[in-house]
Formats: C-alpha cells, sequence, structure tokens
C-alpha cells in the first residue's frame, strides 16, 4: 500500500451550488465488497436521492459535469461505531445533567428508550462526524444488570422527531452487564453472579409468559393483553426481532451469558468479551458475534486479562466482530474506532478485515449491511475521505458524505 501525506477537496471550475450532486475520487477507494481490495483511482457518484449511484475506476466511471467532486487519497464507506454512548454521555462528561446513559434506580428496566435520551447537538456527535463516523449504534451503557434500549442512527440527526423517520433502528438491542459492574449499589440486589443470573432468568420467564399471551391475542384465543413497557422489550428479544447485548468480560460471565441464550433461544451479542479468547470453540459454536472490548480501556478489574490481540484470534476462528468505542463510567466516555482498528493491525489483524470491522463487517453485525456499510449501487451514500491510511496516527479525514450530502470539509 502506497503511504499517503497529502489530501486535497477540489470543487470543479464552475461553482458548486448546495444543491449540486457529489462526486468522491480517490487514489484508493474502498468499496468494501467481494474480497475488500480497493480500487486504484476509484470514482463513487451519489444520486440525487442519497444513494449511491456507481462505483468504479474513474476509466469507467466519467464524472458528469456540474457535479461537486471531493478528491481524496483515501475513500471508504463512512465508518460505524458499532456500541457507544455517544449522544446520551454528553461532553461535559461528569455533569450529571447531560449523562444520561445509565440509570440504576432499578436493576432490570429494559423499557428506557435511547430515543427518549439522545441529544444530536452535542458537540461529541458533531466531532465524531468530523473523523468520519457516520453512522452509531448507542445507547444505554454497560452498569446495570439490564440498563435499557439501544438504537442506530446517522450522526447528522440533530434531533430526532420521527423514530422510524430519523433512524435507522429505533430499537436496536437491550443492554445487559454480567458480573460485579452490574451488581448494584449500597447493599441493593444484585450483589452477586448467581443473584444477578436468577434475577435474570425470573424477568425472562415472566416474558415469555407475556409472549405467550401476545399470541393467543393474535389467534383470536384471548382477547387482550394489558401492555408492559418492561416486558413487551424482553419479549421482543425472546420472539429475536432484538437481540440482547450483553457485556460481560470475565471467561465464567461470557460462559453464563452462552447458557442463558441457549436456555431462552434468543439473540445474543457479546460486548466486551475481554476473555473471549478462552472460550473461542464455544462462542464460534453459539453464532454470537462479539464486539471487541475498546483497547483504550483500563487493563485492571474485570479487563485485567483484556489482549490487544483478541481481533487477530476472533477473526482466526472465524467469529463475526466488529469494533466499538465502548464505554467506562469515568473518562474516555467516547472513544474512537479508528485507532481501536489500528491497534488490532499492528497487533496481527489484517487490514482489509480491521476495515470491515468499523464498515461492512459492523453493518451485517448490526443488521444494516442493506443499507450501509459498503459501496455498491442502490447503498445510502456515506463516505469517509482520508489524506492517508484510516488507521495511522499522521492521517487527516477531511470529507465526510452521509446520504449524498457534505457534511464536513474539515481536516480532522
Amino acid at each position: 500500500m502506497k503511504i499517503y501525506s497529502l489530501l486535497t477537496i477540489l470543487l470543479p471550475l464552475a461553482v458548486a451550488t448546495a444543491s449540486a450532486q457529489v462526486a468522491v475520487q480517490a487514489e484508493l477507494l474502498y468499496p468494501m465488497t467481494g474480497d475488500l481490495k480497493p480500487i486504484e483511482d476509484g470514482v463513487v457518484l451519489c444520486s440525487k436521492d442519497g444513494k449511491i449511484e456507481k462505483v468504479g475506476p474513474a476509466g469507467a466511471v466519467p464524472i458528469p459535469e456540474g457535479y461537486q467532486v471531493l478528491k481524496a487519497k483515501v475513500a471508504t464507506p463512512g465508518f460505524i461505531d458499532a456500541h457507544a454512548t455517544v449522544g446520551l454521555s454528553g461532553i461535559l462528561n461528569l455533569d450529571r445533567h447531560d449523562q444520561e446513559q445509565l440509570e440504576k434506580s432499578a436493576p432490570i428496566q429494559p423499557e428506557l428508550r435511547a430515543i427518549d435520551a439522545y441529544n444530536g447537538r452535542d458537540p461529541l456527535v458533531k466531532w465524531i462526524r468530523q473523523l468520519g463516523i457516520t453512522t452509531i449504534h448507542t445507547g444505554h451503557a454497560p452498569g446495570a444488570l439490564v440498563a435499557g434500549q439501544t438504537m442506530i442512527l446517522k450522526t447528522n440527526v440533530p434531533t430526532i422527531t420521527d423514530p422510524e423517520k430519523n433512524t435507522l433502528r429505533p430499537f436496536a438491542m437491550v443492554a445487559s452487564t454480567l458480573g460485579p459492574d452490574g451488581f448494584g449499589s449500597g447493599g441493593k440486589a444484585p450483589g452477586s453472579r448467581a443473584k444477578s443470573l436468577a434475577m435474570l432468568r425470573e424477568t425472562l420467564l415472566k416474558a415469555q409468559s407475556h409472549l405467550k399471551k401476545r399470541k393467543e391475542v393474535e389467534v383470536g384465543i384471548i382477547g387482550k393483553v394489558d401492555p408492559d413497557l418492561r416486558l413487551d422489550a424482553l419479549a421482543d428479544v425472546l420472539e429475536k426481532k432484538v437481540p440482547l447485548l450483553i457485556t460481560a468480560r470475565r471467561h465464567h460471565d461470557i460462559a453464563a451469558a452462552l447458557r442463558l441464550q441457549k436456555e431462552f433461544g434468543f439473540r445474543l451479542v457479546l460486548d466486551g468479551a475481554s476473555e473471549a479468547y478462552l472460550l473461542l470453540e464455544e462462542i464460534k459454536a453459539a453464532g454470537v458475534p462479539v464486539l471487541v472490548h475498546p483497547t483504550m480501556a483500563r487493563p485492571y478489574g474485570e479487563n485485567e486479562n483484556m489482549t490487544f490481540t483478541l481481533a487477530a484470534r476472533l477473526h482466526a476462528a472465524g467469529i463475526p466482530f466488529a469494533f466499538q468505542s465502548g464505554y467506562e463510567g469515568y473518562v474516555p466516555k467516547t472513544r474512537v474506532v479508528h485507532f481501536e482498528a489500528a491497534l488490532a493491525v499492528t497487533y496481527g489483524l489484517p487490514h482489509g478485515i480491521a476495515l470491515a470491522g468499523c464498515t461492512s463487517a459492523a453493518a451485517e453485525l448490526l443488521g444494516i449491511a442493506d443499507r450501509v456499510g459498503s459501496l455498491k449501487p442502490g447503498m445510502e451514500a456515506d463516505l469517509s475521505l482520508f489524506d492517508g491510511d484510516p488507521f495511522e496516527t499522521t492521517t487527516h479525514c477531511i470529507g465526510v458524505v452521509i446520504n449524498g450530502t457534505v457534511v464536513s470539509e474539515v481536516a480532522k
């Protein structure tokens, strides 16, 4: 691969208007399809409806007159942060009024909706957008037995007025935590691993009964069932409409999550999984994907056995994974997935696989690969432009396109 150090964004000689269609031309264009190889001197044309119209080498995809042309050394699909709390955990960090990611008055609260707390105008959302992150899976944080719901949306949405229109998934997953981080404080339950699993099982059994009644209503056996925000959310998990996202760092907490998944049959996504390398065969056999723990996490306590080689080991074992910015109760609450992927490359992960971990593979894991994560005709036109390899510390993101609209032209 070439080493890049210079990037320019050029407009056509004619003055581009705000309504001009966008074309991206890059010395290396990563469509993230098929074999993951880049196209040299590649072009992407964005249509008026915000979709990708054409992709290919410059010789095969001429740029029509009147397009706003962005030129880069490297262009990729818009980056995806596969698990964050940005928009709920605000820039002030320690100030309670902008920290909406965790509510611990009760241990199990799956009814808490991420859309009810999200602030798309928080400066951190703009910050990651300017770094090329166009889609985020964000919401309630690890730190409670069941913390609440997550959602998936673009980073150019300032306010959610219509969940179906403003998000890709208004209800993406239910976030849960096993291990000490999910224990109650001040003598509140749960106070141990066994109590955590007992409480979770008990609630899932109640959700099973509630789901049975919902199905009886559908076939006319009973007239109605009263809505129950808590049980309705977990019933959706049991119906496999949404996964249960379980943050589990120690090997025995990971094993407990796998047992619970086998017992109740829900879709499981493992989060963090610092000691997943001890259970690679079991995780693969269960068909469970992993959101790799942030390498910037502090390696002590539940993370004391974390390894920078986890992504490479998951890849070698054939386990699907994606990169995330993650969450800590103190700082930093917002990281950047570029760094996570870059460090994974340093510790043995192939470059193309690392790039997939924050584009196409992340989209597959989140169930949004029909819309984002790769560059091909018909996909939503989200692109990130760089003045070099996105995983080099000296590289800047110098342009961001979301839904065919240029949302940033600053160098970050």
